[in-house]
């Protein structure tokens, strides 16, 4: 791991080795930490630059990056006070790292933030692998993200995310013109290795392309 620069988010930071892979963003899920995917980060596209931040708010001791009311509902004007605070820290980041804009690699919280991101802070990001998200907003902005690659990884026995909430997200992505790939699992909230396997094909293949 490299020094870290003193940026807004405490975060950790492992620079690229192969200039063709798009630096990742990795975003934990609730409970989380700037540590939690690094390793997946890692094995999802070796070479990459990695960037991982902390979420700042906190939940019961475990750090989250929005806040929510109750388990699936949002505080709506905290994701985008959020998002947009997540936009800045990139913008940060990249000066000080001399990143292009990055990919993101969100994992439920994580992912849910990267899909505000998106709808509400459109260049910051040159596209997302959203694991196990749902609709952070109930009414985004008009975003354009056309050109903008993102693969959607949701669980058909996740407890958490009904499929017609991964489904609104996935309109939503696509009527603000992102290239999605939306795939259902046959896995619960958790990680499998099929979305390993997934991501790292989308990451060498559309996401690279696109970035």
């Amino acid at each position: 791991m490299s020094d870290t620069a003193a940026l807004s988010f405490v975060h950790r930071y492992e620079p690229g080795i192969d200039a063709s892979a798009p630096p990742l963003l990795l975003l934990h899920g609730t409970g989380g930490d700037e540590n939690d995917l690094i390793g997946l980060g890692r094995k999802l596209s070796p070479g990459s630059a990695l960037l991982s931040p902390r979420g700042k708010v906190l939940e019961g001791g475990m750090p989250r990056f929005f806040r929510r009311l109750r388990e699936g509902v949002f505080d709506e004007d905290d994701v985008r006070d959020r998002a947009a605070e997540l936009a800045g820290f990139i913008a940060e980041a990249r000066a000080a790292y001399g990143l292009a804009a990055p990919v993101a690699v969100g994992f439920s919280n994580g992912a849910n933030i990267a899909a505000a991101v998106l709808l509400t802070q459109p260049d910051a990001l040159a596209g997302a692998a959203l694991l196990r998200a749902m609709v952070p907003l109930a009414n985004p902005p008009v975003a354009d993200l056309g050109g903008r690659s993102v693969l959607l990884l949701s669980g058909a026995m996740d407890p958490i995310v009904p499929e017609d909430n991964a489904a609104r997200l996935a309109g939503q992505l696509r009527a603000a013109g992102a290239s999605l790939d939306h795939r259902t699992l046959p896995v619960g909230h958790g990680l499998s290795q099929a979305d390993v396997n997934l991501t790292r094909e989308w990451l060498a293949g559309p996401a690279r392309a696109a970035a």
